[in-house]
């Protein structure tokens, strides 16, 4: 697995702040490449992480923009590891034609 591209996001609230870390992976599929996301949250207590929370979802597509968009859809509105497979499950279930296995 190979990291393609990252975005992130801080949110400090009163006693923690939560980094939300959004990454396009890739990896060989069959005779091609096909790309990801995984998204991770780190709660920071005094400067420690005191805890991560990480999902992802493999072999999305392999067109590589279609995938950036569900990134940047992730990143903008702070989806949590929690909630990825909720939010991307239609779009991933769509993508899976891309392949032409």
């Amino acid at each position: 697995m190979n990291i393609v591209d990252n975005l992130y996001n801080v949110v400090k609230k009163e006693d923690r702040e939560s980094k939300y870390i959004y990454r396009m992976i890739s990896e060989s599929f069959y005779d091609g490449q096909a790309f990801g996301i995984e998204v991770e949250r780190q709660d920071i207590v005094d400067g420690s992480v005191v805890k991560i929370e990480r999902d992802k979802i493999r072999n999305i597509s392999n067109i590589k923009e279609k995938v950036n968009e569900l990134l940047n859809l992730l990143h903008v509105n702070q989806v949590s590891p929690i909630h990825l497979v909720d939010i991307l499950g239609e779009y991933v279930d769509e993508y899976v034609a891309d392949f032409n296995l």
